[in-house]
């Protein structure tokens, strides 16, 4: 199998190969119990072995409802917040032309994302939009309930029911939620819209390869099948039986842990291609919400190279030595673009005639890596052979596997995130949502 590369040498000077290894135990441990299933949030691994579980049939009923769509609309909207947000949100700007839709020469629908905050700006803005547009929705949420992606939906069906009618309006429709009980699955059954399950053991920040990325996806237009296939031969690459020294996920998860137990205690994941500034979100969520719990954690922030070389390089290269970077670097672009020679060269950059683009970016990548590591910041390097499905799914599985891992040497149980009801129980008091009279005064009496 043609892979994604790891490359952890540059940490050796600030976390040893001989502490790394030293963790390789614990790390096949923590592998072992993802998969027979022993560790602490047992009930959400569904996601451990979901690529090599999904079937032609079910990728062939997705494309179908996909190609249905594609004939009729010219926008999807897809809403949903968090993991029913992020993993589309990452794909769809990897993948797409950055400037099809100004160009007009998209080969499918322009996907769009709503619910994911509470704009009313922005809401009112994508609504003057559509108004013009042949839209179609896919929602999503387990509950229904959520209230950003809620209030999002109950607007928009309105919308869609206003301008095509209620009965072509279930036709463009899709929602992904729970297999049988749910407020949203209540309305979907009601209505006869066409449905795809969330899974009960994959959470929310796991789900990209279940139908909560692949619907939205491929409406959109990406290869789902490529994706899949890269995702399954990651899980294969990646399981309990591979030896630490020939397994990425338990290298990356060791030698993070490795970093933070020295005091490293932040992590960066830079990219050096714009169209991943999504991923990075993605992956943000995903160590953060599995991680940050118990008063332990990495934090994960993230950049986007060069351009944020010239915000936060100077933090990054001098400040507090409590960070690492994980630097995200794609080996072979899908475009090329040289460099003409100026004859007046007002600029300088003549020497540089003839290069190629992503040459100066590779080398402002080699150079900043190792000004960061003299600099005191350890780097780990993650190189994908090419910005593809196929390879973006490895990626995304690598990441799910090694967060679990990473969670268990932390202590942590990776799949729950209890801090994340503290917020809803305070704005629900504020806005005096029925049931909640006893908090709402508590709140009133505080303010």
């Amino acid at each position: 199998m043609n892979s994604i590369k790891l490359d952890i040498s540059k940490v050796y000077s600030f976390a040893s190969e001989k502490s790394i290894v030293a963790l390789k135990t614990k790390a096949e441990a923590a592998n072992k119990a993802l998969h027979d299933k022993s560790g602490k949030g047992n009930d959400f691994l569904g996601w451990v072995n979901l690529p090599s579980s999904i079937t032609d049939a079910q990728l062939a009923d997705i494309e179908a409802t996909a190609h249905r769509l594609q004939s009729e609309i010219d926008v999807v909207v897809v809403i949903g917040i968090g993991g029913s947000y992020l993993g589309a949100k990452a794909l769809v700007e990897a993948k797409s032309d950055t400037f099809a839709h100004l160009k007009g020469n998209s080969k499918a629908p322009f996907v769009l994302f709503a619910g994911q905050n509470i704009g009313e700006d922005y809401m009112s803005e994508l609504l003057e939009l559509l108004d013009q547009k042949r839209y179609g929705v896919v929602v999503i949420s387990k509950s229904g309930t959520t209230t950003e992606p809620a209030i999002a939906f109950r607007i928009l069906k309105e919308h869609l029911e206003n301008k095509v009618g209620v009965d072509k309006a279930k036709e463009l429709i899709v929602a992904v939620t729970d297999g049988s009980k749910g407020a949203l699955r209540t309305l979907a059954t009601q209505m006869g819209y066409k449905t795809y399950v969330i899974p009960d053991d994959v959470g929310g920040r796991f789900s990209v390869l279940t139908p909560v990325g692949l619907v939205p996806l491929a409406i959109g237009g990406i290869d789902i099948r490529q994706l899949v296939k890269g995702a399954a031969d990651m899980e294969n690459a990646t399981q309990s039986q591979v030896a630490f020294e020939n397994n990425l996920a338990a290298q990356y998860a060791a030698t993070r842990y490795a970093l933070y137990q020295g005091g490293k205690k932040i992590e960066i994941l830079a990219n050096y291609e714009n169209k991943l500034h999504f991923l990075a979100e993605w992956w943000k969520q995903l160590y953060g919400e599995s991680e940050g719990k118990d008063g332990l954690g990495i934090f994960p922030a993230s950049v986007d190279l060069t351009a944020d070389l010239h915000s936060m390089g100077q933090y990054i290269q001098e400040g507090e030595r409590t960070l690492f970077e994980t630097v995200l670097s794609v080996q072979k672009n899908k475009h090329h673009l040289t460099i003409p020679s100026d004859k007046a060269n007002l600029d300088s950059l003549n020497f540089l005639t003839g290069k190629n683009i992503d040459y100066v970016n590779k080398m402002a990548e080699l150079g900043t890596m190792l000004a960061h590591v003299d600099g005191g910041v350890p780097n780990i390097r993650i190189e994908l052979p090419e910005n593809n499905e196929y390879y973006l799914g490895q990626l995304l599985y690598f990441f799910e596997k090694a967060c679990g891992i990473s969670g268990y040497l932390l202590g942590v149980n990776p799949f729950d995130q209890p801090g994340v009801e503290a917020y809803k129980k305070n704005m629900f008091a504020l806005l005096e949502k029925p049931g909640f009279e006893e908090e709402t005064k508590k709140i009133k009496e505080r303010l």
